[in-house]
């Protein structure tokens, strides 16, 4: 789509966050930029320009550019003592889009699109991933990926910040998963989305929920949770589920339930 209120498109600099103005946004993929009308905007920075390698491997774990492309993050072979690195192909494709939309949407933007499905944020935060947000004035900041998104279209980005990269944490790969998603309809939208993570080395079994609910939610136990435990955890939490064309509040609720237990199951059997 025309994006007919657009003036000028410039190439990103690191100033460019000092004078941000009304009517700018950042372009990466532009999938949903170019999706439909956006009479707010005036001007496109285009974040490209910084060039950043989309993926660079540290001790640390696994740096993820906000430029990098679903088709270049799905594209990484990974290593053998990062098992849990399996759970980026199972992300890529909960985003249910053509190779056209692989090859151009990014991970920052679905990150900071926010929506309650986006698969980036589900890998995110199942993997307690680190994002990098930079801010004018030349600095920047680290936060939680699960206190990253605040509800539907809505982030911790401040006005102007820009969203650098997201670091996966080494110890977070080397853990065993478990991976549960389901949408109504066969090329729908993810409706619930629940990833179980098991870190022998943190004796801990961590539960990330997404999709089913306005943002992100994690449930952490010492490794062994009975079902009992695990329904009561779902029921402190106080979840208000999601309510949209693509899942009922209540269907959503039956889905995450059964699958949490599915994944709390699949983790203690190969515990």
């Amino acid at each position: 789509m025309d994006l007919v209120t657009v003036e000028e498109v410039v190439p990103a600099e690191r100033a460019a966050l000092d004078g941000w103005r009304d009517g700018d946004a950042w372009l990466a993929g532009g999938t949903w930029l170019f999706s439909e009308p956006q009479p707010q905007l005036r001007r496109l920075v285009d974040l490209t320009a910084f060039d950043w390698p989309a993926l660079t491997v540290h001790d640390d774990g696994l740096e993820v550019a906000a430029t990098c492309t679903l088709a270049q993050l799905a594209r990484w072979p990974g290593r053998e003592d990062w098992p849990a690195a399996g759970l980026i192909g199972d992300c890529c494709r909960a985003l249910l889009g053509s190779f056209k939309v692989w090859n151009a949407a990014t991970v920052g933007g679905n990150l900071c699109l926010a929506l309650p499905a986006g698969p980036m944020t589900s890998l995110a935060v199942a993997l307690d991933g680190r994002l990098t947000l930079w801010a004018p004035g030349g600095e920047s900041r680290v936060v939680r990926a699960l206190d990253f998104v605040l509800g539907p279209s809505r982030t911790a980005l401040g006005p102007g910040e820009l969203l650098r990269s997201v670091l996966l944490p080494a110890p977070a790969l080397r853990a065993v998963t478990a991976f549960r998603q389901l949408s109504l309809s066969p090329l729908g939208r993810s409706a619930a989305v629940v990833i179980g993570r098991r870190s022998p080395s943190e004796s801990e079994l961590v539960i990330t929920l997404t999709a089913s609910v306005p943002r992100p939610v994690q449930l952490r136990f010492p490794v062994g949770p009975s079902p009992e435990e695990l329904g009561e955890a779902l029921d402190a939490a106080q979840l208000g589920y999601h309510d949209d064309v693509h899942g009922d509040p209540a269907w959503r609720e039956h889905v995450t339930r059964m699958f949490a237990e599915e994944v709390r199951a699949q983790l203690q059997e190969d515990g």
